[in-house]
């Protein structure tokens, strides 16, 4: 079977919320703008919809994103991935691993701690996101982790981290350094509650390839 598709280098993904965008079409307009903002993958997480009512709106989303090449993941059940011909599917910590189908697919799994993160690898996740690192509307009264949860998992495991919670333009650089196996940041606010969808995300790919570009310089 040929490899599994891996996340691009460095790596903006966005990470769904139809209720913050306003709605299905506006989500969907707005991953549209988003993915030609610079987004180069989408992770569709609508958590109260239904395999019924998730499939038909990831269809939507995967005409958008293959436009462009940006992949798209869903967190959710395999079959709406698969039926979606979506490129993996993402798990939250506390979900079993899955059996991977028999086609290339990335399984990718949410980490709040070191301990999960180490076990997620074990179990064959493909990349991690780790948060929330700062302050978000997404979790309220959750402690942010800070970039040492993100320092100490980059440095225990080997596989892609992404950072995400409260990560803005001016926070991309500092996650970026905390590790050479940081890739990049998912973000849903950042994106999702900006006026303009696709301007924030060029924000957020510039600071990112900038970040990038001074980092790589002194990685191995």
């Amino acid at each position: 079977m040929p490899d599994a598709p891996r996340l691009p280098v460095p790596t903006l993904m966005l990470v769904t919320d139809r209720t913050l965008a306003g709605g299905e079409d506006a989500l969907v307009d707005a991953v549209a703008a988003a993915v030609a903002g610079g987004v180069d993958a989408v992770q569709l997480r609508e958590k109260d919809l239904s395999a019924d009512r998730l499939l038909p709106l990831a269809r939507r989303l995967r005409e958008v994103t293959a436009q462009t090449g940006a992949l798209l993941i869903v967190n959710g059940p395999l079959d709406v991935a698969l039926a979606a011909h979506a490129d993996g599917v993402h798990l939250p910590e506390a979900v079993p691993t899955i059996e991977r189908p028999a086609r290339p697919f990335i399984v990718g799994r949410s980490v709040h701690s070191l301990e999960a993160a180490r076990r997620a690898e074990a179990e064959g996740a493909g990349y991690l996101i780790a948060g929330p690192i700062y302050d978000t509307s997404s979790h309220p009264g959750r402690t942010p982790a800070g970039l040492r949860l993100i320092e100490d998992i980059a440095a225990a495991v080997g596989i892609p981290v992404l950072a995400i919670g409260g990560i803005t333009a001016e926070r991309v650089a500092p996650v970026l350094r905390a590790g050479p196996d940081v890739i990049g940041v998912a973000v849903i606010s950042a994106v999702l509650a900006a006026p303009s969808p696709s301007d924030a995300a060029r924000r957020l790919r510039a600071a990112l390839d900038a970040a990038w570009a001074e980092t790589r310089a002194v990685r191995p």
